[in-house]
């Protein structure tokens, strides 16, 4: 990522159109938006200087944007700058995919992982969907294939199959309905089928099995292996041991954490979720289970708040930067450009249009 030693190299590589003042405006705006994020995982510090380094890409890239008749989905774990300097849209997997089926840009730069950009191709066939970084995978979407869950829907032939957003094309294609962390209790408390073979998150399973039971929902819950190597990792001592040392702290934690995070946790929900009960809840201190990125744009919209740390990074997420988003406007590679089998892309379309129409309506 770019570094305020780097502006004099920024500042000679990019047009001479680019003014002094105008270079100046930039770096005042990002500035305001960046001010108050210490979130950063390599260390940065927000002030002019390093504002004033990044504004020739964010300039660059936003001209780009304009000739080329493209948008910028950005997942609220990329790094702040894209999310604030560049992005047209920001938040979690569901306001993006619904943002994916509205948009009518000729080109969608999806800043996140890559089974994101795979959603928004099967809901924007006719755009050209790239990515910054073909890298930027996920280990939660890469454990289950849709081969593999063929062999599942085998030893399971009366489950209605669930996938969670979290999963690649294929495995859409091959299941009946979408859901995300935030319309999932929803949907499957809904669905007439009592067996219900949910992949690929074997702990969301488990929480979605547990937070129905305690509603009186009577549901089997089978679950594939896979989990994220964030969430994963958070435990429940981690949590004693900051009670004991915040009184008053919030725990806020995601549902592809552990049951026993989610117990001990005062709140568990999707992204968005998470954003809202920040942001409307008083408490001197909070402690966000989840991936980094979420604590920058929170440090950003409620800066009042204070977070005491704990959060993870997804090395996935930030392969995102700048530099790539620029490049992939400029000129995307063949592994930048997401194509989909159409036979396939229609299968996983009617998978994620269920979710919509089962998802509330508030």
């Amino acid at each position: 990522m770019i570094k305020a030693c780097d502006s004099a190299t920024l500042l000679s590589a990019v047009p001479a159109i680019l003014t002094d003042d105008a270079l100046e405006l930039e770096a005042d705006r990002l500035l305001r938006a960046l001010l108050h994020v210490d979130c950063d995982p390599q260390g940065r510090t927000w002030n002019y200087e390093t504002c004033r380094a990044i504004a020739p890409l964010t300039l660059e890239i936003n001209r780009l944007k304009r000739e080329r008749d493209a948008v910028i989905l950005a997942h609220s774990y990329v790094e702040p700058e894209i999310i604030y300097g560049v992005a047209d849209f920001r938040g979690d997997s569901y306001f993006l995919s619904l943002k994916a089926r509205e948009v009518r840009a000729r080109v969608i730069v999806f800043a996140g992982v890559v089974f994101m950009a795979e959603t928004a191709k099967i809901l924007s066939p006719e755009a050209l969907v790239v990515v910054p970084d073909r890298g930027s995978g996920c280990s939660l979407a890469d454990s289950l294939t849709g081969a593999q869950l063929r062999e599942l829907k085998a030893l399971y032939p009366d489950a209605t199959v669930v996938c969670y957003i979290n999963c690649t094309a294929d495995v859409k294609a091959e299941s009946d309905v979408c859901v995300t962390s935030g319309n999932v209790h929803h949907i499957v408390a809904n669905l007439p089928a009592r067996r219900i073979l949910f992949v690929p998150d074997r702990l969301m399973g488990q929480n979605v099995r547990d937070e129905l039971r305690r509603r009186g929902v009577d549901k089997e819950i089978i679950t594939s292996d896979g989990t994220c190597m964030v969430h994963d990792q958070f435990g429940p001592a981690d949590i004693a041991a900051a009670r004991e040392r915040f009184p008053g702290l919030k725990v806020v934690a995601h549902p592809e954490c552990t049951a026993e995070v989610a117990v001990a946790s005062d709140f568990v929900g999707s992204t968005g979720a998470m954003m809202k009960y920040v942001k409307t809840t008083a408490a001197p201190y909070y402690l966000m289970l989840t991936e980094c990125g979420l604590v920058g744009r929170l440090q950003v919209e409620a800066p009042e708040k204070a977070f005491i740390g704990g959060c993870r990074l997804c090395p996935y997420m930030k392969l995102n930067s700048l530099e790539k988003v620029r490049d992939v406007l400029r000129a995307p590679r063949p592994d930048q450009i997401v194509t989909l089998d159409e036979p396939l892309r229609r299968r996983a379309e009617r998978c994620i249009e269920r979710m919509f129409e089962l998802s509330p309506k508030d």
